[in-house]
């Protein structure tokens, strides 16, 4: 990874390709055309691609957390069953609930990783494989977010749903469901808390798209929505967000990091803001605890700070 900060031309490319609108041969043809100090950028753009395997906080054998895969039944989704990465902290339950959803390609490590974080916390977690019902999350970022792109969103959206009815009605779960999800993922957060009323105490989207005034107005839970302060295809949509939440009566609060980017939370990439990420983490992680009704200390996953009071 190149010790200089990263062109902010190539963070523009790198956002196109993540969100599928160039091929990896693109993205890179086009990085290589930009100069920065007199030679190409190519190396920057090759730096931003995720590096899992040293990202990772929480290792899979973890003696904190007891992980498994499961299957479960998905009604009205791509195939009619679903697989997820469940995690639950050691010791004997019931615990309280967090579904996390990944981006738009897939169940990759990185978010893996998240849904271990949250059993360290004391949650019971599952984060669902979208692409489950096609084979899985292939391996790679790449092939993830093509398989991603071609199922019907509709069914995929529905997969979603049903893993949160799934991890609602476990023997180990208690009581009602928190939410996060990052890019697709946050907008699938939102799209839930909106499907679920009751049943969604608290939801935090990081970097997703809103919904609608309709949607808006069966949301019952309490929303944390975590912005990038450079994010202009989520930002350039919030104040129609926003009226649409304002005008349900919804409870909700807007966090703005600043200096970050799309993406700012996922450490397996230079996008990554450490003090951002872990303030929005421990935000998070505060606002389940509180909605949710968990007892006890923080765990010392990341280091802790005090959020700064928000108003609106």
């Amino acid at each position: 990874m190149p010790s200089e900060p990263i062109d902010s031309e190539i963070i523009d490319l790198y956002d196109q390709y993540c969100h599928g609108d160039m091929d990896r041969r693109d993205f890179f043809s086009r990085a290589a055309k930009v100069v920065v100090g007199g030679v190409s950028a190519l190396a920057m753009a090759e730096s931003l691609l995720p590096n899992y395997a040293e990202a990772a906080l929480i290792s899979f054998t973890d003696e904190r957390i007891k992980p498994t895969y499961v299957n479960y039944p998905s009604l009205g989704g791509t195939s009619g069953e679903m697989r997820g990465y469940l995690v639950k902290p050691v010791g004997d339950g019931p615990f309280p609930i967090v579904l996390v959803i990944h981006e738009n390609r897939g169940l990759n490590p990185h978010i893996e990783d998240v849904a271990r974080g949250f059993a360290v916390e004391g949650f019971m977690a599952l984060a669902p494989d979208g692409l489950a019902p096609a084979g899985g999350y292939p391996g790679n970022d790449d092939d993830g977010r093509t398989l991603q792109r071609s199922l019907d969103q509709t069914s995929l959206r529905m997969d979603m749903q049903n893993s949160a009815e799934y991890l609602l009605a476990h023997n180990d779960g208690a009581g009602k469901l928190g939410v996060t999800g990052f890019c697709w993922g946050g907008s699938v957060t939102n799209d839930l808390a909106s499907r679920l009323g009751d049943s969604v105490a608290a939801a935090a989207p990081f970097y997703g798209s809103g919904i609608d005034a309709e949607q808006a107005a069966t949301i019952k839970a309490k929303l944390m929505i975590q912005a990038a302060e450079d994010d202009q295809r989520i930002n350039a949509a919030w104040p129609d967000f926003e009226a649409a939440l304002k005008g349900a009566d919804v409870d909700y609060v807007r966090h703005i990091y600043p200096g970050t980017g799309h993406g700012f939370h996922n450490n397996s990439t230079p996008r990554y803001k450490e003090e951002a990420a872990t303030l929005a983490w421990n935000r998070t992680v505060e606002l389940f605890r509180a909605e949710l009704q968990l007892t006890g200390g923080i765990s010392l996953f990341r280091i802790q700070e005090t959020p700064s009071r928000v108003l609106r």
